[in-house]
This record gives structure tokens, sequence and C-alpha cells, in this order.
């Protein structure tokens, strides 16, 4: 992994590109923080408060921005009080956890997988949908929820070979809305892009020759 780390006056902030999938939160919401397009040092840590900074990398889907007060009074990479993953319309699956993918622990909770079966960065998000005209809804129906015994601690997400993410762990599975739509601590979601149940998969990758590791 590559960053580039920038130590501002009372942030720190680390931008690894490699995780980025362009949603853009940071360059449209804090301008002033981020500034796209110039020559030299594009992140200025001290364009805001601490808190509006520590904000944008909250707001950071993939996890490609983490920011961390200099006293170590607070950083971005605090694990949520509950799981999430929300479903993005037409895009990936944006989870927040204590995450192990692919048996590697994370060293954020924030992290946007691919589920359209496109990118050449997989298990991760590189924003190949949007080229690729994925369409998949980010409001799927309310299952029956049963009340989870926990609503936190580590998940695992565990890419099949040429199949499904197995997740396992505490995990609300919410809308591009916000609604809840499962709560689990087992499932199997797809990242093929062919499934007729998304975001769950049906065995669709199998037919469709679907290869990844």
């Amino acid at each position: 992994m590559t960053e580039e780390v920038v130590k501002g006056r009372d942030v720190t902030i680390r931008f690894d590109a490699s995780r980025c999938i362009h949603s853009r939160n940071c360059v449209l919401g804090h301008p002033e923080v981020y500034v796209p397009n110039v020559k030299g040092e594009w992140i200025r840590p001290d364009a805001a408060s601490a808190e509006v900074v520590m904000h944008t990398a909250l707001a950071c889907p993939s996890g490609a921005i983490r920011v961390s007060r200099n006293d170590g009074s607070a950083s971005s990479d605090a694990l949520p009080a509950v799981n999430t993953v929300r479903i993005r319309e037409n895009g990936p699956l944006a989870f927040e956890a204590e995450l192990q993918i692919a048996g590697q622990p994370q060293p954020t909770p924030r992290a946007t997988l691919c589920r359209c079966g496109q990118s050449k960065n997989k298990p991760f998000c590189d924003g190949a949908h949007t080229a690729a005209g994925f369409v998949a809804t980010g409001e799927p129906a309310t299952k029956n929820l049963t009340a989870l015994e926990a609503r936190d601690g580590p998940l695992n997400i565990q890419p099949q070979p040429n199949g499904s993410l197995m997740v396992t762990g505490n995990l609300e599975i919410v809308s591009g809305t916000g609604r809840t739509i499962d709560k689990v601590t087992r499932t199997w979601l797809c990242r093929c892009g062919q499934s007729k149940n998304k975001p769950y998969c049906d065995g669709s990758h199998k037919a469709a020759g679907f290869v990844a590791g």
C-alpha cells in the first residue's frame, strides 16, 4: 500500500489512491482541503478545522482517506458501534466494520467492494461499474428482521474462488437511503454482477463463467 501522508497543525491526513473510488465526497464537500488539478500539494489539512477534516475521512466510503489528530485523541479508524454494508445504487458494497478481507486485517474500518464483476482490483471496487453501465438497485426489499445479539465485532469477508463474497460476523445490510433491509451473521453477497437476487448471490456466477480469486 502506498499512501500520501500530509501532516498539518492539528491533524494528519493519509490518502491511499489504490482504494479510492472517486465518490468525490472530499473534493466536492471540502474543496479547500482537497484541491484537485493543482500543481504541488493538493491535500491541505490546515485549510479547515480538525473536526471538519475528520468528517471528510468518516464520509469516505472506501477508506482511501484516513485522518488522525496529532495529539492522539481521535482517529477516523475508530471502530463503528454497528457493522454495516451499504448498497450503492448501480455501484459497490460499502462496508464499515472491524474488517478482515481475504484473510487480511484492514487498516481502516471502511472498504468498498466490487459487485459489478468488472473491477481490475477485486475484491475492491475501482470504479469500473460506471464505464460498464452496471445497473443494480440500492433499494432492495426489506426482509423479516431479527435483532442481532451484538451489532459490532470482527467481520470476515472471504471472496470465494470464481464466486461470491462470504461474509461472517454481525452485519446490518442497509439500503442507499439508510433503510436496514437485513440483519445477518452469515451471508453470501453477489460480486459477479449477474445475480437476479442482488445483493445476494444466487449462483449465477457459475453460468456466467465469472473468474476471480
